[in-house]
């Protein structure tokens, strides 16, 4: 009787926790991605599908590609915002969150703007992700901040590094090779920080007024290279003025 009623707490939390992501209100953020159906994206089904209630994008041998291909959220196109989403990506995937992105209107489903950059253990056959936590501004100014710079840009020069998030090891340590993990964007003003677990990745200040986007559209990548796998869950938005 006495495990009964211990039980009974921890069932109402978990149902509770459950209920409020379904509500599509939890401390302020909304699920902007259902778990059942692609509502509110767009993109080339070639490359992406929900599966057991996971948002998934694949590139097999039969689909190689020969530009990135996004997935973009049209619901909305945020400019100070934090976006919470968790992600697993096989281990020569390349991928990648952009956010304050433009359409390229020549090109099928391509977006230009920031992005937090994801890769897998093996893309560059290092046996850790290169790349990720990065900012990486796709078919713009390219790399903002690599993993553990803290940079500020000035109009019309090259990003200035003017601190770390941390050391190699203690970045490394805090990504999952071979599992989820967390990715974390707070984009406020014209400051962007990229978090992965809850560690600090890189965090840019764009000062470049004639460059930097200060809102546009989030969207998913699959990339050009070899078949890869990358998938996401718990897609969560809040929004600021």
């Amino acid at each position: 009787m006495k495990l009964f009623r211990l039980f009974i707490p921890i069932l109402f939390t978990v149902i509770c926790s459950c209920n409020s992501i379904k509500s599509n209100n939890l401390n302020g953020f909304k699920l902007i991605f259902d778990g059942k159906t692609l509502t509110g994206w767009d993109g080339d089904l070639k490359y992406w599908r929900v599966e057991n209630g996971i948002l998934t994008g694949e590139i097999t041998p039969e689909t190689i590609l020969k530009q990135n291909s996004f997935l973009i959220y049209k619901n909305d196109s945020p400019g100070n915002f934090e976006l919470k989403v968790d992600y697993r990506i096989s281990a020569k995937g390349n991928s990648g969150v952009n956010y304050r992105s433009d359409r390229v209107d020549s090109i099928p489903f391509a977006l230009k703007g920031y992005q937090a950059d994801l890769d897998g253990k093996d893309k560059y056959n290092l046996g850790y992700p290169r790349h990720t936590g990065q900012n990486y501004e796709e078919r713009g100014r390219q790399f903002l901040a690599t993993r553990g710079q803290v940079t500020v840009i000035e109009t019309g020069k090259a990003p200035s590094v003017i601190d770390s998030t941390g050391t190699k090891a203690a970045l490394l340590n805090a990504i999952n090779f071979d599992g989820w993990n967390q990715l974390h964007i707070v984009a406020k003003g014209k400051n962007m920080k990229h978090y992965i677990n809850g560690v600090l990745m890189s965090d840019v200040t764009d000062n470049d007024t004639i460059n930097r986007k200060m809102s546009g559209f989030i969207g998913v990548q699959v990339h050009v290279g070899p078949p890869m796998k990358v998938e996401y869950k718990n897609f969560l938005l809040k929004t600021f003025n």
